[in-house]
């Protein structure tokens, strides 16, 4: 039983970490927008959607922050998903070398802790589950 209970913590450990990094790359690209916009001006069929240039860095800090609390965290993570691919395709093509700190690493470690959370859910402690069980109680 111990070793479950270890298991979950660490679960909820990289659950709230995905959710730090989102929330973070968010504001990342909120503060330095030129970031979006450049691999938008690269990618020529991506002009057209220029609107996703706002959209992904709130997409990013919305998901983040329901990933940490543990609310509606499939969700969240379902969004994130395409953004997240999208990276990794755009990403994958550029002369940058892949190094453990490169855009390309960090996309493919989010992608497969996406994954992960789209199964696995909000997890053992959550803000839902508190809430839930709050519920339970006054009924």
């Amino acid at each position: 039983m111990k070793s479950f209970n270890k298991s979950l913590k660490w679960l909820i450990v990289l659950r709230v970490a995905l959710g730090i990094m989102l929330f973070l790359r968010g504001i990342q690209f909120i503060y330095d927008d030129s970031l979006v916009k450049q691999l938008f001006h690269e990618q020529e069929f991506l002009r057209e959607y220029f609107w996703l240039q706002t959209m992904i860095p709130w997409a990013h800090l919305l998901g983040g922050f329901l990933i940490i609390l543990g609310v509606y965290t499939r969700l969240a993570v379902f969004v994130q998903m395409p953004i997240v691919v999208g990276a990794i395709l755009f990403t994958s093509n550029r002369p940058e070398p892949v190094h453990l700190y490169s855009s390309l690493t960090f996309a493919i470690v989010v992608l497969i802790l996406l994954i992960v959370f789209l199964f696995n859910g909000d997890g053992a402690i959550s803000w839902k589950k508190m809430i839930d069980k709050e519920h339970q109680h006054e009924v």
